[in-house]
């Protein structure tokens, strides 16, 4: 495996943010300083501001869902590890409307230990914030796991619902919990079959044999809860879709929203094809796949692996999904 192109020397995530910022400068600017995004144009019905982050690497999650329509702020860490507390209190400080700032954090351990330590800076500060906490992972629902379920996948339905519903004026409360709810109805499930290059060795970060799957595998490498035999597409995504509406438990005719994600290094050509089997399996089921997401938004570095989420919908939630949207990733 390749190193990844970069100057060394930990330079890699502030050029790629200098970089970002300056592609898309109609969207949004960079704090260098704190290192937070911030969107120029957030909707002036706002009363409560919208910030996420977490550890780089998973492009364009979070900082390219900024701008009109989603995250008013993102804070990006280094490469898989959580944004420094200080960036996440002066990026909601800079967020933060007159109700205050809603905060999305993923469940990890480090994410809530920085996202908490900035709330409590904020309500010194006498800034309202409050936290929905996504824990969509399907593959880490087990009594055996302390931390409970990985946030992945669904962090981007959550973040595109909530930034509707930010625009049409709720507050805080009315948002975390709404957030809460959509978490609740929401999960993902993802497999490899290579791992990520770990920027530190230029290696694999997990080796398989051409013939297994890493079945349940997380956004960071984490290995999953087993490996299993590779096997036809239909199959596996009948397999992992069968899991997700067991958990998710849609009622017979009712709509759900999809995402199909790739995880870095799986071509558009594939991601395609898993999501005509899954819907040819959402339709025998009598599951309405009422509106899909097909590509990359929520990546491992270059991870061959894909992830499928299902979000269990409303016709209020699918207002809210359909209400337009203007970021670097998101757009309609």
């Amino acid at each position: 495996m390749a190193a990844y192109f970069e100057n060394g020397d930990g330079s890699l995530v502030p050029d790629a943010l200098r970089g970002f910022a300056r592609t898309h400068a109609d969207l949004l600017t960079l704090d260098p300083d704190h290192g937070f995004l911030l969107a120029r144009d957030p909707a002036p019905t706002r009363r409560v501001g919208l910030l996420s982050g977490g550890g780089s690497g998973h492009e364009p999650l979070h900082s390219g869902y900024v701008g009109r329509g989603m995250l008013d702020a993102a804070c990006p860490g280094l490469v898989f590890a959580s944004p420094h507390n200080r960036q996440v209190y002066e990026g909601s400080l800079a967020a933060a409307r007159a109700e205050g700032v809603l905060h999305v954090v993923k469940n990890y351990t480090g994410d809530r230990i920085n996202f908490g330590i900035a709330a409590e800076r904020l309500a010194h500060r006498g800034v309202p914030c409050a936290r929905v906490l996504v824990d969509d992972d399907l593959a880490t629902d087990s009594a055996d796991i302390v931390a409970g379920r990985r946030g992945t996948g669904g962090t981007v339905l959550v973040e595109k619902l909530l930034g509707a519903a930010a625009d049409t004026g709720l507050g805080l409360a009315e948002l975390q919990e709404l957030g809460t709810r959509l978490a609740a109805r929401c999960r993902t499930l993802a497999v490899a079959s290579a791992a990520h290059t770990a920027p530190t060795t230029g290696r694999p970060a997990f080796v398989l044999d051409p013939e297994e799957l890493e079945y349940g595998v997380g956004i960071h490498g984490e290995r999953a809860p087993k490996t299993v035999p590779r096997e036809p597409l239909g199959p596996l995504v009948e397999r992992m879709a069968t899991a997700l509406l067991d958990a998710v438990a849609p009622a017979p005719g009712s709509p759900v929203i999809v995402l199909v994600n790739g995880l870095g290094a799986v071509t558009p050509l594939e991601l395609y094809a898993v999501h005509a089997q899954l819907c040819a399996l959402l339709d025998r089921r009598g599951v309405e796949p009422a509106r899909s997401l097909v590509g990359e938004y929520v990546t491992a570095l270059d991870m061959r692996g894909f992830s499928l989420t299902l979000l269990a919908a409303d016709d209020r939630t699918l207002r809210l999904y359909d209400a337009p949207v203007r970021t670097a990733a998101l757009h309609w």
